[in-house]
């Protein structure tokens, strides 16, 4: 069985699904691994331009599986301190990979998103949920931290510093509403439409140049990491100009206006 699908269910757009209902795909390295490596192949997939994430039944992702975390390789001869870093690593390497992605990466969220599976949700560039998922940080609840995966730097900068805080500090849960009403996902849908909207989205963003939308995702993502405002501005700057002076995209977009059709971009 294979625990990570991929599905083109329109054209230029790629899903991948979590494939594990049982255990609400929950994040088992037997998972975990399959999954880096698909979103590594969809990233070299040029004819897909954006990517929806999602999870198989009931729930997005319910985080740590704590019947059983799946094989971790290569660590004959590790002690347990060096097993744990090796697992983390392993786990790091996901979130990793989607923010080295060129598409976009939708995450449609159709249920629980709890603990590393709330990390995955944030970690993609859009999130859209159903009307009945939920996200926890399920870290404090277990003794431990909520602090994995790049929470403590994504959340803050996903719904403010003091939002996150309570929610990572209380390990309560939050429902789709308060999710859509604080900015931690876009919109809220049936889940009947769940898909449908995110492959609309999708078309949309297809329809812009691939350049454009490339780079627009990676300004986004630099502009959140930006030592300052003033270098941060420079990297925009070059940005527009390379798009600018390397393209017809813009001169495309004008006569499209001008002739009340739809623009033909080649970059």
């Amino acid at each position: 069985m294979s625990f990570v699908l991929v599905e083109k269910p329109r054209p230029q757009v790629a899903l991948v699904t979590l494939n594990r209902p049982e255990r609400m795909n929950a994040m088992a390295f037997d998972v975990m691994i399959p999954l880096r490596e698909t979103l590594e192949a969809v990233a070299a997939d040029n004819d897909v331009r954006v990517v929806v994430l999602t999870g198989a039944g009931d729930g997005f992702c319910s985080g740590a599986d704590l019947q059983g975390a799946g094989s971790v390789p290569n660590i004959d001869g590790l002690t347990k301190t060096s097993i744990a870093r090796r697992s983390m690593d392993l786990l790091n390497d996901v979130m990793i990979a989607l923010r080295r992605m060129h598409q976009p990466v939708i995450s449609a969220v159709n249920g629980a998103a709890i603990g590393g599976g709330f990390c995955l949700s944030v970690g993609t560039d859009i999130r859209i949920a159903t009307e009945g998922a939920y996200f926890r940080a399920a870290g404090i609840n277990n003794g431990l931290t909520s602090t994995e995966l790049g929470m403590s730097y994504l959340l803050p900068r996903a719904i403010g510093a003091s939002r996150a805080f309570e929610i990572m500090l209380s390990g309560r849960d939050v429902d789709a509403a308060e999710a859509e009403r604080i900015g931690l996902v876009s919109r809220t849908v049936p889940a009947g439409e769940l898909l449908d909207t995110c492959y609309d989205l999708a078309e949309r963003i297809i329809g812009f140049s691939r350049v454009g939308t490339e780079l627009t995702k990676r300004m986004l993502w630099s502009g959140m990491e930006a030592g300052s405002f003033e270098s941060h501005m420079q990297h925009e700057g070059m940005a527009q100009l390379y798009v600018r002076l390397t393209t017809e995209n813009f001169d495309e977009a004008i006569r499209a206006r001008r002739d009340r059709r739809t623009p033909v971009y080649e970059d």
